[in-house]
């Protein structure tokens, strides 16, 4: 008796070409480089992020920034043009590794969901968007404040809620941006980010302290960016873009509130941690 054998529909050429060409890449010394200079151009931002924020909640001057004050303040230190060339170079580096993931399925886990690549395509685009903006304020000289974006959160805010259905849209981004938030708390209570690192290579003392920082530096992420959803929120609810805030603005209303000063030095002191963190993955990391 003849048995008829079923296969799964062929994928087109140009996807099979295309992960073809992806696993080629991912496989590859340079590009295994690229992405664990992104965790160090990661590392420097947050950390930069979290010593500024450290400085106000103690008293000693200056303002809360973001990631765009941090490139900023990259730029004006001792051989700070070639410095940002650096963080540029790994930030492209972070999200061509982002972008593969999106286009391949899997990381080094061997995961595939839909929720992993579409995580992963969302975070590329936004390193890919820190890319760009580290190379504009390598070309322009004009604006050389490390303040965060703060006014251009408001302006985009402002275009976002003047469209159709702006609102609804807006609302939306502070909803992901809050799910986001929530996810990071999950991975940090849950520790799930330990299966993604070289745990093996490390010695106890070194994975404790590893764990700590990533258990800690998550936490502080979700509250930044659970604040800066809920801000969006509100600014959609009450149709006023001057509500929405960016993470320099979440940062400084942790200042306003009562107990500020100790509630911004933790969170602070929690994104030097995941800062640090992320210097630890560009060694230990599974790429």
């Amino acid at each position: 008796m003849n048995t008829v054998k079923f296969r799964a529909p062929a994928q087109p050429r140009p996807v099979q070409k295309a992960q073809l060409e992806g696993e080629k890449v991912a496989r590859s010394d340079t590009f295994e480089w690229l992405s664990r200079a992104g965790f160090v151009a990661r590392g420097l931002i947050y950390t930069i992020i979290g010593v500024l924020a450290v400085k106000v909640a103690i008293g000693a001057g200056g303002k809360t920034t973001d990631q765009q004050g941090a490139l900023k303040t990259i730029a004006q230190q001792p051989f700070g043009k070639v410095l940002l060339i650096l963080v540029a170079i790994g930030l492209a580096g972070y999200a061509l590794w982002r972008f593969t993931h999106a286009l391949l399925g899997h990381g080094p886990e061997e995961a595939d969901s839909t929720f992993d690549r579409l995580a992963a395509l969302g975070s590329g685009a936004a390193y890919a968007l820190l890319c760009g903006i580290a190379v504009q304020i390598l070309v322009s000289s004009a604006d050389k404040s490390s303040g965060g974006s703060g006014g251009s959160t408001h302006k985009a805010a402002a275009g976002a809620l003047g469209w159709p259905a702006g609102p609804w849209l807006v609302g939306i981004a502070g909803a992901v941006l809050v799910g986001v938030g929530l996810y990071q708390g999950y991975r940090g209570l849950s520790k799930d980010f330990l299966e993604d690192a070289k745990t093996e290579e490390m010695s106890p003392r070194i994975r404790t302290l590893y764990k700590w920082i990533g258990t800690f530096g998550h936490m502080a992420r979700m509250v930044v960016f659970g604040l800066v959803g809920a801000f969006l929120i509100k600014a959609a609810v009450e149709y006023d873009p001057q509500k929405a805030v960016g993470i320099d603005g979440a940062l400084a209303k942790l200042a306003h509130n009562s107990y500020g000063p100790y509630l911004l030095g933790l969170v602070a002191a929690g994104l030097v941690a995941f800062g640090v963190y992320s210097l630890s993955d560009a060694r230990y990391r599974r790429i």
